[in-house]
């Protein structure tokens, strides 16, 4: 069988080309489906088999029945009973765009010959599927999807998935199939790497992969111990048993048979109602407590999906809309070392370029040493990567073959590569999902350092500092290099013939970021307490400073106990606080800003504190809402007086949780903290004079913050069109 690193065919002849995917698409099947161990992407993949469709649609002659495009899949492994689906586990055909998606939805229009059509759209959830069936209300079969027509037998291990019900509950039929995704949630997941990682072991590489993994041990107990869960996603027409009129009855029909249907499935009756949501929970992805890779979108009506019927291994009735791929695997060329605007020595690795998430990425963080230890990575691996949302690249897990045991393990460089000064090691034990973790940095302890300066400069000048348009890297480090600039004060001093005189910087050019540095003068107090650089100080702590004090000044003299009082300032922010101002050097360049004339105080307006409710009080925001973005949801809890967190603590008021709040919501009724589902955070933004769970005598008929609250508002009883 071929490998991913095997000759690559003639590009001309293509039925060479043809032998050679589908030769690797074979080769990376057994490792996904059988193996649990893929050493490429799903977009890799998924790139693959629509190279191999497009091809055979072009060659039709190269299409035959043994292809990988007409088979679902890998085999059934050997160590399990092999069973036999009645009803095929077919696979989808993938949509990448909105265009594709589009596309399908036209052509299930025109084979409906016009009919209208409602759309259900399912997260696709990242896991392994599975089929359950049940007699007499009794859970009797589990078998794994396998081949499409041939799966495993993993009942017992099934039966050890908590979500999974033994016994049906409510008007259940005397035989019924069903069709789900087990999977592993992200939690566990993390809580069995820390475990390794203690233990001196080789992390995992995905939940995927470790959960379809668990679901195939031969010792059920393993199962049990890693608190697999199912979401339920389809009932079976077996023909014994009248069926709901649609997909979306279905669902509900699942539900009160006692299965855990997940609740961010919605029902559509125009495909841009799709796409909307498609880019809702696209953005709301990272907050779920576990993975999912796009939305299943299919045709609500079961006598329409019959009329469609199927297309080789694919219904025509149903797509997944893919979301853009945020992992990928490649080569890892070599680690540099980055140095700080703090002096922090950071590796950074370099790698062989890979597109993630519709980015061509060449680099990705990898923290510091311990992490790199921890990890076991080394130059020479093949590793996989992740690019979630707008994070930076970084690196999971490296991928173990045999040779790499020859690669040498990385150790951090004595001296700082910029300046060359002895660089300063120091431990620290930290506290990471409740282990204790020991942080290993290096610093260079030169403020002179070039490269601290530099990178202070690119943060003072960015646009969510003080936004100096047309500084970008590139200027910042010719304005060094010229030694026109040594402290950000100097910026304030630059004249249109110096920067002229730079080359390839015309008076236009020199005009406008002039204009940009005097405008600049002028921003708010938190942006430029955010440009300063003060570690641990970002956006929203300098907002926090903001919101106290009048200026610059009163901060440098306050104590570190009175930062402490700001609810979400703790006693590292509040030392940091107090350690910038009493540097010489940062000093001296707040006196320089000053007699620039960069305005360094604010006039505080007055506080309506009848217009602040939640001053005092902080939120922590999880899961997906359906009325609006999670930052629509801070902005509203913020313009209320309070403020907002990631973090669930002792110290938080509230947690509003959408669906899927993940762990978050455990924490919070671990200690005690009220938690709000959608319905009664909407209520009480409109009824805020609700104080610490105390109805206020202006407003008696305010309803307790119980569940069943939801429950009236859903039936109608309030009117959430305010929002």
């Amino acid at each position: 069988m071929s490998t991913p690193s095997s000759p690559l065919p003639d590009p001309g002849d293509p039925a060479e080309r043809a032998r050679w995917l589908r030769d690797q698409i074979w080769f990376h099947n057994e490792r996904y489906y059988n193996d649990d161990d893929p050493v490429i992407s799903d977009g890799q993949y998924d790139a693959l088999m629509r190279e191999l469709r497009d091809l055979e649609a072009a060659h039709p002659e190269l299409r035959s029945a043994g292809s990988p495009t007409q088979i679902i899949g890998g085999s059934a492994s050997d160590r399990f009973p092999q069973v036999q689906h009645p009803i095929p586990m077919l696979s989808l055909a993938n949509a990448f765009s909105r265009d594709d998606l589009e596309a399908w939805h036209r052509r299930v229009t025109d084979l409906l010959d016009g009919q209208p059509f409602s759309m259900v759209a399912e997260l696709k959830i990242d896991g392994l599927a599975v089929r359950l069936v049940y007699r007499d209300g009794a859970f009797v079969l589990g078998a794994t999807r396998g081949n499409g027509q041939t799966g495993e037998d993993v009942t017992n291990n099934l039966r050890e998935v908590r979500s999974i019900p033994r016994q049906l509950v409510g008007n259940f039929p005397p035989e019924l199939e069903v069709r789900g995704e087990v999977y592993l949630p992200l939690e566990s997941f993390e809580r069995m790497n820390e475990e390794r990682a203690r233990n001196g072991e080789t992390l995992y590489a995905n939940p995927r992969n470790t959960g379809a993994g668990t679901i195939r041990q031969l010792d059920p107990e393993v199962v049990r111990d890693r608190n697999m869960e199912i979401w339920v996603y389809s009932l079976n027409d077996t023909g014994d048993v009248p069926m709901p009129a649609g997909h979306w009855e279905a669902l509900a029909r699942l539900r009160s048979y006692g299965f855990r249907v997940n609740e961010a499935n919605r029902v559509f009756d125009t495909i841009d109602e799709v796409c909307d949501y498609y880019d809702r929970m696209l953005e709301q992805r990272h907050d779920w407590s576990y993975e999912a890779d796009g939305l299943v979108v299919k045709v609500d009506s079961l006598t329409q999906q019959n009329a469609l019927g199927f297309a080789g291994r694919e219904p025509r009735w149903a797509i997944a809309y893919k979301f853009p791929a945020e992992r990928a695997v490649t080569h890892l060329l070599g680690i540099d070392i980055n140095v700080g605007r703090t002096g922090i020595l950071t590796p950074q690795a370099i790698l062989q370029p890979v597109i993630v998430s519709g980015a061509t990425v060449r680099h990705a963080s990898l923290h510091n040493e311990g992490d790199i230890h921890r990890k076991d990575i080394r130059v020479g691996d093949m590793v996989e990567i992740e690019r979630a949302g707008d994070v930076i690249p970084q690196i999971l897990a490296p991928i173990h073959y045999r040779w790499r045991q020859y690669f040498p393990v990385f150790q951090m460089p004595d001296h700082c590569p910029e300046c060359r000064t002895r660089v300063i090691r120091s431990e620290r034990t930290v506290k990471l999902k409740g282990q204790e973790q020991t942080n290993i940095t290096h610093r260079c302890p030169n403020s002179a350092c070039p490269a601290q300066f530099f990178e202070s400069l690119k943060h003072f000048v960015a646009r969510n500092a003080m936004d100096i348009d047309g500084l970008g890297e590139k200027w910042c480090r010719i304005l060094i290099d010229h030694k026109l600039v040594s402290d950000v004060s100097d910026l304030y001093s630059l004249t249109c013939e110096q920067l002229t005189a730079l080359g390839r910087m015309g008076d236009k050019l020199a005009t406008r970021i002039l204009a940009n540095i005097e405008a600049s003068k002028r921003r708010p107090l938190a942006r430029i307490l955010f440009a300063l650089g003060i570690q641990h100080v970002g956006a929203e702590v300098a907002e926090l400073l903001a919101g106290r004090y009048a200026s610059i000044d009163d901060i440098a003299v306050a104590p570190a106990e009175e930062f402490k009082e700001i609810d979400g300032v703790g006693y590292e922010i509040a030392r940091s606080i107090n350690e910038y101002f009493a540097n010489e050097g940062n000093q001296k360049t707040i006196a320089g800003l000053r007699d620039a004339g960069v305005q360094l105080w604010q006039e505080l307006a007055p506080v309506d504190e009848s217009a602040q409710p939640w001053k005092g009080r902080t939120f922590v925001v999880t899961g997906a809402l359906s009325s609006m973005t999670r930052r629509e949801a801070e902005s509203k809890i913020k313009a209320l007086g309070g403020t907002t967190s990631s973090s669930v603590s002792s110290r938080t008021y509230r947690l509003v949780a959408g669906v899927s709040p993940g762990s978050k919501r455990v924490t919070a009724e671990r200690l005690g903290i009220v938690v709000w589902d959608e319905d009664e955070f909407l209520y009480f933004l409109q009824a805020p004079f609700v104080v610490d769970n105390e109805v206020n005598e202006k407003d008696p008929e305010t309803p307790s913050e119980t569940s069943a609250f939801g429950q009236e508002l859903t039936q109608g009883s309030f009117l959430i069109g305010f929002l």
